[in-house]
């Protein structure tokens, strides 16, 4: 009988940055292109979460442990196919430590914008609860990629299709199967 090989593992990318950044546009282009379930990291937050960022005050790694535990757990849950697509700010090396602990290889790709960009896009978002004015303190908060962090960092300055191809090819990711 034949040896065959055990399926490889499952690769969760994580598409990461800053609120306006366009993780969550890129993550849903990806995850479509893919055909890999995507989950919305803002969709996890429990209501606490929601009516502090609501009223302008940031969370702290007391409101964001429960919640990044959350998302590892999803993950975990869709450990059984070739992938899975999440937003998360993920702005600590060591928030993306707890999503790293997830079942199979977690990837992450930074989506970086121009703080005018992302002050001009909050600007004219409307529906989301966190306010523009909670930038400063995701920019002052954000710890970029290190080199031992497998991941990427694209700027966010093309179209997101663009962008989300260009990611797609820098990670060398592979569509499912029909």
């Amino acid at each position: 009988m034949p040896h065959q090989a055990p399926p490889a593992p499952t690769t969760h990318l994580v598409v990461m940055g800053v609120s306006g950044s366009g993780k969550t546009t890129v993550a849903g282009l990806v995850a479509a292109e893919l055909g890999w379930p995507c989950a919305e990291a803002d969709d996890f937050h429990p209501a606490a979460n929601i009516a502090k960022m609501a009223a302008g005050t940031p969370l702290d790694d007391d409101d964001r442990w429960p919640w990044l535990a959350s998302l590892k757990e999803w993950m975990d849950r869709h450990d059984s196919g070739p992938g899975t697509v999440v937003t998360c700010s993920a702005l600590k090396r060591s928030y993306r430590e707890v999503l790293r602990e997830a079942t199979g290889v977690v990837r992450f790709l930074h989506v970086d914008a121009d703080t005018d960009l992302l002050a001009m896009r909050l600007g004219q978002r409307t529906g989301h609860f966190m306010p523009g004015t909670l930038l400063a303190s995701q920019l002052a908060t954000l710890e970029p990629l290190a080199a031992d962090e497998d991941g990427i960092t694209l700027p966010n300055d093309t179209t997101p299709e663009a962008l989300a191809e260009l990611a797609i090819a820098r990670l060398h990711l592979a569509p499912t199967a029909p």
